[in-house]
């Protein structure tokens, strides 16, 4: 590409302008990429961890996720426009280069790539204890290793089959979710089963109120809230290998409220109608609860499936995403060089198999170390998450500026309500962060990703003296 070129590209041309080839091949279909969009914001911390925020604050965690879904609504919004100006499977840490500095892109790069090879450490173990309860004479490292294998090696077959598998991941999510809600409504409007009696809409005010320990307890619980909405921002990276990026992406975007509504709020007031807040118990996922009280018979074996799913689809999107940001730091310089290459399927082998078997370390360490090792690598995802989300937001805001400057054109794909919406997110974002501190569990993660971030600084002076010293050589 020549330089005049790459000027064109990185200043975004026209919004009509072709997406850049960076060598992918486009197989990614409008239907797979719709069904990952959906799949991202759907996982285990609906189907499972949403019991311990019904004990802690009942029906308010209702308001908790349809709240923090507002905020989720505004940042993909904001990541739309950035991607209708320039699609680029770099996404967020190539806009974070662009418009905050190459500093902001290399630690928002390095740190999505940690965020999820940790998220797929915790996940590819989960598999390896939902397997074993089919199988459970057979060791969790074992069941979860071959897990990472198969997905792994699905990844370097094709874009096309890695995007089949998440699309029916995601449709196994979707479809217990519906049925969930389906079936609840039923129990509400004829009262059939052994629970038909008491289900009633009331069980959302009547049992302690809507916010029965307070409206501080709920909002300390918009922390996991938050953190059960990582991964719906994946959709950013597919830019480089959708078939139509600027269609696809956007109707993605645009459909998110109505997968939070439904898939979260909906689910929730299902849940919470169905059976009263108080006798959700913490550990036990509420769907199993539910599905078991109206009598739906292997209720626990349907939901280990569907959970099962839920961490294979985080794990497969786990191997995509990361294999894709460390190609992308390669590109500019801010990994190692031997992390640019595709193999013949225009797949970015060595950068998969770097973050694969960085994967399979989670195995060893879990047997090694559950609790705290686990603790300390999860913290990194999840301020990681936090990171990337506010520089979507602040890379909008100097987009927008610049836009209005006339120095970039602008799209058709806006942000609305930019930029009192930008601050209103990093706000919220800014809040989530104020809650970690004050609980000595979360407050930890905040330790470590001062840690990580210390390590980020002192590598991105040596990448920036290795690039030094080569244009010396070459001179």
């Amino acid at each position: 590409m020549t330089t005049a070129k790459v000027e064109q590209h990185r200043v975004g041309g026209d919004a009509g302008t072709a997406t850049p080839d960076e060598g992918y091949r486009r197989g990614l279909s409008a239907r797979q990429i719709q069904m990952m969009a959906i799949g991202g914001a759907i996982g285990t911390g609906l189907f499972y961890g949403s019991s311990t925020g019904i004990a802690t604050i009942g029906p308010s965690l209702i308001a908790c996720y349809a709240a923090a879904g507002i905020v989720i609504f505004f940042i993909m919004r904001a990541l739309g426009e950035l991607l209708t100006y320039r699609p680029t499977s770099g996404s967020f840490a190539d806009y974070a280069r662009e418009f905050c500095g190459p500093f902001a892109g290399f630690v928002t790069g390095w740190s999505y790539w940690a965020a999820w090879v940790a998220s797929c450490m915790a996940e590819v173990t989960a598999a390896g204890h939902y397997i074993a309860y089919w199988w459970p004479a057979v060791p969790v490292w074992a069941t979860a290793a071959v897990a990472l294998a198969v997905l792994f090696v699905a990844n370097l077959v094709s874009v096309a089959l890695f995007g089949e598998l998440e699309f029916w991941f995601a449709t196994v999510k979707v479809v217990a979710i519906i049925a969930l809600i389906v079936i609840g409504i039923g129990v509400l409007t004829f009262g059939f089963s052994s629970v038909g009696d008491t289900a009633s809409v009331r069980h959302l005010w009547a049992d302690g109120g809507f916010a029965p320990h307070g409206a501080w307890q709920s909002m300390l619980a918009m922390q996991g809230v938050v953190f059960a909405y990582l991964g719906v921002e994946l959709v950013g990276l597919t830019a480089g290998e959708a078939e139509n990026p600027r269609q696809t992406l956007r109707k993605a975007i645009n459909t998110l409220p109505v997968r939070i509504a439904v898939f979260y709020v909906g689910a929730l007031i299902v849940l919470l109608s169905v059976l009263s807040w108080t006798t959700y118990t913490p550990g036990v996922s509420p769907f199993v609860q539910v599905f078991t009280q109206v009598g739906i018979p292997g209720a626990a074996g349907i939901m280990n499936f569907v959970v099962l799913t839920a961490a294979l689809s985080a794990c497969n999107s786990g191997i995509y995403s990361a294999g894709r940001m460390v190609r992308g730091l390669a590109l500019n310089g801010e990994a190692p060089g031997v992390m640019k290459r595709l193999n013949g399927n225009r797949l970015p082998l060595p950068a998969v198999v770097l973050s694969t078997l960085v994967m399979g370390t989670g195995v060893v360490v879990n047997v090694v170390s559950p609790d705290k090792a686990f603790v300390y690598i999860t913290s990194v995802s999840a301020c990681a998450g936090l990171w990337t989300w506010a520089m979507i937001l602040i890379a909008h805001l100097r987009y927008r500026s610049r836009a209005r400057a006339g120095l970039l054109p602008t799209v058709d794909f806006r942000m609305p309500g930019a930029p009192v919406t930008n601050w209103i997110a990093l706000a919220s974002l800014a809040l989530v962060v104020v809650l970690m501190a004050t609980s000595s569990d979360t407050r930890l993660g905040l330790y470590v990703w001062g840690v990580w971030f210390t390590a980020l600084v002192i590598g991105h002076q040596a990448a920036k003296r290795r690039a030094a010293q080569r244009g010396l050589a070459r001179r």
